[in-house]
């Protein structure tokens, strides 16, 4: 999985003093991660389990309790409930969640996300989450062809696609996000494009462009491993350079390497944290960017709800935040976006870090044409998007 993938799930491992970015900022966002699904797709490499129903009751009660131990009173700007399945829960269960979080945030946030399957996708859900404020869906398609899908191991098909995005355009919602995926087996250029049209079609107001990635622990790289499968990076390469320019032509603006929005509907959960600004994570696996420090809680129900009952939650991946790692994370993070790195605000933001230690690197991408400046900004040019995740090693 690519860096900025690992972000949107707030699981990334760059972990790595304050500074003025976190000293003094309140929460920013709320991650909560249900585990749940009905199957595992060849491709994912997140944590998840059946959804048995004594085991949904547990994690209920654990998100409970776990609000009531580590979340402040106050606003928080976005919520993203993110799995596993969110959607597979059943009506009573959303609302059980949002009632909960809102005796704590007090007021409904700007943005709040919840990730859907095409198959899980029905009414008394949906109205459910609009009355505790869910303001955008997020649904994982991946393609519209069947025999790709099948090729993931995912459940559901095109069909229900169309059927699912017409009930939730029926239930009010007017901020939808598509997750699509490339380089898939035996997909080719003119396979892709027939993919992104029929996305375009529905007139989404967000679509997510994912290249496939193999994970160790997961069927896919066992098929890599085995040679059912192949990689073509030269291939991967025209098919990014085909998504960008034509969802650009057709009103969706790249704000971010994998993520296209019509104005005004980018994500901000997504946004903040690539800014480094302040989440916590709840449930199972989910981790947290806060006051200082970054964690993330156990990949397992059983080991997360007993740190919950002995009103200790346990981390793992604790690692205090210091000035450093997060310049480094901001610029890793920032040249992901468009709208790059102001060189103006890094500095105020990180008083202490000296910017020359990554001044000559970012001479060199220049005059390799992968990044350009702007007035206070350096930003990645298109072949520098191309090759993000090993600019991100070089400033490493």
């Amino acid at each position: 999985m690519n860096l900025q993938a690992k972000a949107e799930k707030n699981n990334y491992k760059l972990l790595s003093k304050p500074s003025i970015l976190l000293s003094g900022q309140g929460l920013s966002g709320i991650y909560i991660h249900v585990p749940f699904c009905a199957s595992t797709c060849d491709f994912c490499a997140f944590y998840q389990q059946k959804p048995h129903r004594p085991d949904l009751e547990t994690y209920l009660e654990g998100l409970k309790k776990d609000f009531n131990l580590r979340l402040p009173k106050g606003p928080v700007e976005t919520v993203f409930m993110g799995g596993g399945t969110p959607g597979l829960l059943p009506a009573k269960d959303l609302q059980f969640i949002g009632n909960e979080l809102m005796k704590y945030i007090e007021t409904k946030p700007k943005e709040w996300s919840v990730e859907m399957a095409p198959s899980t996708v029905k009414m008394d859900k949906l109205l459910a989450m609009k009355d505790i404020g869910v303001n955008r869906i997020s649904m994982g398609v991946q393609s519209f062809n069947e025999e790709r899908l099948k090729s993931l191991g995912r459940l559901h098909s095109p069909k229900q696609v169309y059927k699912a995005y017409d009930c939730i355009r029926k239930a009010g919602f007017d901020n939808v996000n598509l997750d699509m995926m490339f380089a898939l087996p035996g997909q080719d250029l003119l396979g892709l494009e027939e993919d992104l049209n029929e996305a375009i079609q529905l007139n989404p107001e967000h679509i997510s462009t994912y290249c496939l990635t193999f994970e160790e622990d997961t069927a896919l790289y066992i098929k890599l491993s085995q040679g059912k499968v192949k990689i073509n990076e030269e291939n991967e390469h025209a098919m990014y350079i085909k998504t960008w320019n034509l969802l650009e032509e057709n009103g969706y603006a790249q704000y971010e390497i994998s993520n296209f929005a019509r104005p005004g509907h980018e994500c901000l959960h997504n946004i903040n944290t690539w800014k480094m600004k302040t989440w916590l994570g709840f449930g199972p696996s989910g981790a947290s960017q806060y006051r200082m420090e970054r964690y993330a809680n156990p990949s397992s129900q059983k080991e997360w709800i007993e740190g919950i009952n002995a009103n200790t939650p346990k981390r793992v991946e604790e690692v205090a935040l210091n000035e450093n790692m997060l310049a480094e994370d901001s610029l890793i993070f920032g040249l992901r976006m468009n709208s790059g790195v102001d060189l103006d605000e890094w500095k105020v933001s990180y008083p202490n870090v000296k910017f020359q230690k990554y001044a000559d690197l970012f001479d060199r991408l220049v005059k390799n044409s992968l990044c350009e400046y702007s007035e206070s900004k350096i930003r990645l040019t298109k072949t520098g998007r191309l090759v993000a995740d090993s600019i991100a090693e070089l400033i490493m």
